[in-house]
């Protein structure tokens, strides 16, 4: 979990920092790849695999009263407000996803619950799609978030929900850890976590290729706040590690870079039926193409050339961008391919997310 912002870490006591709740992600199977894919490949696919695509709209909704859910779920109205607000913090960076809050959990693509005894964790980006039931959880905060600490921490729930790691997995940032002390600690109250959960949350470095950028961020909203005693190296940590408060100017810019958005001048290019047009982006870009059918009937979107991409297919409605349709072809030799009956008057988006091509150039999509 993220921490207190500046005045009131230089504050904090040893003693407080020992009572610190932190962020317990749940653990994950890590992708596996067929061994014909090669290594740059998979690489390429690990470092957008969890990313939305650019035009999404990520609908959430907290559980409240009157849910068919445990009480234990349902979030004050203290805690919803700070949700909303970090939602909003988020999105005012001018990124190119968006956010709706939704009344029913049924309709949500993330659905949030307040239950104290399950501590505060998030699924990372578009693994929650996975989590399809609407009764359960995709984030669940701990502990009150009408404070510094509790604020950060919805911040740094839904940074993972846009993607983003724990910051101190970050294998660039050369933390060696007394193991022994590790554990020991978190093992322990407040957090009581077992082996298994440490491992994940703490000790295990995260893939290069699925980190922000090559550089370590002891500032991000996603890391860790940490007392003295459980960093060896870097040396100047050893004493304890105490972010500044917020998003960092790292988490900022790397959230841009990775959701732009389209900015008051930039046309969306329209697709043809029967015309192709190349993608003409970079991996890890996004593209977006407007189609407006003039007839209604079963329609075909498909990409070509030999490449990893991530396409949807977004209806655009006065509420915001509803997801109606995807296909992730990553990993397989074939394209990705959206079959769907479209109604002839009605505004439809499709995003595109390349993960890796061959030859970048020649990749295209085309509507029939």
């Amino acid at each position: 979990m993220p921490r207190a912002p500046k005045a009131a870490s230089q504050a904090a006591t040893e003693s407080e920092a020992s009572n610190l709740r932190y962020c317990c992600q749940p653990v994950q199977h890590p992708r596996q790849f067929d061994p014909a894919v090669d290594v740059l490949r998979s690489r390429a696919i690990l470092a957008g695999g969890k990313k939305w695509v650019n035009g999404t709209q990520l609908t959430f909704c907290c559980y409240k009263a009157g849910d068919a859910v445990p009480n234990a779920w349902k979030g004050k109205a203290t805690d919803i407000e700070e949700v909303r607000q970090a939602f909003e913090t988020w999105f005012k960076l001018g990124i190119g996803i968006s956010f709706k809050e939704l009344a029913e959990p049924d309709d949500a693509m993330l659905r949030i619950g307040f239950a104290p005894g399950d501590g505060s964790w998030s699924y990372v980006g578009r693994d929650n799609l996975n989590i399809r039931d609407p009764l359960q959880r995709t984030m669940n905060f701990g502990w009150a978030l009408n404070t510094a600490y509790g604020r950060d921490t919805a911040l740094h729930e839904i940074g993972h929900a846009l993607g983003l790691e724990h910051e101190h997995q970050n294998p660039f940032a050369g933390i060696a850890w007394d193991t022994d002390a590790v554990r020991n600690y978190f093992q322990g109250p407040p957090n009581n976590w077992d082996a298994q959960t440490i491992d994940w949350n703490i000790l295990r470095k995260i893939s290069p290729a699925e980190v922000k950028g090559t550089n370590w961020d002891p500032n991000s909203v996603m890391e860790y706040a940490f007392g003295a005693g459980l960093i060896v190296e870097p040396a100047a940590y050893r004493g304890g590690l105490q972010p500044k408060g917020g998003l960092s100017a790292a988490d900022k810019a790397w959230i841009v870079e990775s959701y732009p958005g389209a900015g008051p001048t930039k046309k969306i290019p329209a697709l043809e039926v029967g015309l192709s047009q190349r993608l003409a982006i970079k991996a890890g870009e996004t593209r977006v193409f407007d189609f407006m059918p003039k007839r209604t009937r079963n329609y075909s979107i498909t990409t070509f050339g030999s490449a990893d991409t991530l396409m949807v297919l977004f209806e655009v409605r006065s509420t915001g961008n509803v997801q109606i349709g995807g296909d992730d072809d990553s990993g397989t030799d074939r394209n990705a391919k959206i079959e769907m009956r479209l109604i002839r008057g009605r505004h439809y988006q499709i995003g595109i997310r390349l993960y890796y091509a061959q030859m970048a150039a020649e990749t295209a999509v085309m509507v029939w």
